[in-house]
C-alpha cells in the first residue's frame, strides 16, 4: 500500500471533478480515502490458505455449515463496495478447521477488487484446497452500489452467486445442502 500516491490521486480526482482540493470540507478527504483502501484492500498479497493452516481431527464426516458471514468488497469494474453475506458448507474429509477460520478465508478474499462472481469460486477453491474437502458450496448474497446508485439505479437489488466444488457438485446433494444454507432465509 502506498498511502502517499493515493492521496495525491484523490486530489487529482478531485479537481478532474471540478472540485476544489483546497475547501475545507476537503481538507482531510486524501488521508480519509487513504486510510478507507488501507482496510478495503488489506486481502492483497495475503494467501488465504494461511487461514485454514490451524486444523483439527475431523470426529465427522457430515456437513459443516456457517451461514450469514457479513462481507464488504469492492467491484472491480466501478471502485464501488459490495455488501452481503456468504454461506459455506463443506465435507469434511479428515480435518476441520475453527469456524472463525472459515470467515478469515472470506475476509481475506473480500479484501480485494473482486467481481462477486470470482469472489465466490476463490472461497470454495481455498476451503477446498485447505481442508481437501470432499464437497464445498458457497453462496454469496450482495448488493452492489454500482447497481444501486449508477446505471440501473436498483438499491434493492440482491446479486446471488453459488459455487460448488467435488460432492456437492452432485445435483442431489447441493439441494439438500441448498435447503439447509437458505432454511430460515427470507
Amino acid at each position: 500500500m502506498q498511502p502517499e500516491r493515493i492521496r495525491k490521486a484523490v486530489l487529482e480526482l478531485l479537481e478532474a471533478i471540478g472540485e476544489d482540493p483546497g475547501r475545507p470540507e476537503l481538507a482531510q478527504t486524501p488521508q480519509k480515502v487513504a486510510d478507507a483502501y488501507e482496510s478495503f484492500f488489506s486481502g492483497i498479497n495475503k494467501d488465504p490458505l494461511s487461514a485454514l493452516s490451524e486444523t483439527f481431527p475431523a470426529e465427522s464426516s457430515e456437513a459443516v455449515i456457517l451461514k450469514d458471514i457479513e462481507m464488504v468488497s469492492i467491484c472491480e469494474h466501478h471502485l464501488l463496495p459490495f455488501t452481503g453475506v456468504a454461506h459455506i458448507a463443506y465435507l469434511p474429509s479428515d480435518r476441520v478447521a475453527g469456524l472463525g477460520r472459515l470467515a478469515n478465508v472470506v475476509e481475506i478474499l473480500a479484501s480485494r477488487l473482486q467481481l462477486q462472481e470470482n469472489l465466490t469460486a476463490q472461497i470454495a477453491d481455498a476451503i477446498e484446497q485447505g481442508l481437501d474437502a470432499r464437497g464445498v458450496v458457497v453462496v454469496i448474497e450482495a448488493r452492489h452500489q454500482c447497481v444501486a446508485s449508477r446505471g440501473a439505479r436498483q438499491p434493492e437489488v440482491n446479486t446471488v452467486t453459488m459455487a460448488s466444488r467435488g460432492q456437492f457438485s452432485d445435483p442431489v446433494l447441493r439441494a439438500e445442502v441448498m435447503g439447509l444454507i437458505t432454511k430460515g432465509n427470507g
